[in-house]
C-alpha cells in the first residue's frame, strides 16, 4: 500500500485545514485496516487524530474531536482530514497511514499569518 498526503503547506490562524490522502497499490473499499491522521509537532512526539474504518466509522482523539473530521471518497480511493479553528500550535507533519503500518511520507502544515 502506498499512501500520499496532500494539501497546503501554509495556513492562517482561525482557517480550516484540509489534507489529503491518496491511496495505491490497494482499495478503501476492500482493505479491512483503519486509515488514520497523525501529526508530529516540531520537536515532539506523534500524535493520532483519528481514523476512517472501511464500514465508514470514525474514531477521533478526544482532544482533538471538536476540531476534526475524516472523510473518504472512494471513487477517487483518497480520505481526507479537515482541521478547524486553526493556531500555530496545530503547525506540524501530518501523516497518513493504513492501519499504522503503512504510511505516507508527510507533509508539512505551517499556521503563521
Amino acid at each position: 500500500v502506498q499512501l500520499q498526503e496532500s494539501g497546503p503547506g501554509l495556513v492562517k490562524p482561525s482557517q480550516t485545514l484540509s489534507l489529503t490522502c491518496t491511496v495505491s497499490g490497494d482499495s478503501l473499499t476492500t482493505n479491512i485496516l483503519s486509515w488514520n491522521w497523525i501529526r508530529q509537532p516540531p520537536g515532539k512526539g506523534l500524535e493520532w487524530m483519528g481514523a476512517i474504518t472501511l464500514s465508514g466509522s470514525t474514531y477521533y482523539n478526544s482532544s482533538l474531536k471538536s476540531r476534526t473530521s475524516i472523510s473518504k471518497d472512494t471513487s477517487k480511493n483518497q480520505f481526507t482530514l479537515q482541521l478547524s479553528s486553526l493556531t500555530p500550535e496545530d503547525t506540524a507533519m501530518y501523516y497518513c497511514s493504513n492501519g499504522l503500518r503503512y504510511w505516507g511520507q508527510g507533509t508539512r502544515v505551517t499556521v503563521s499569518s
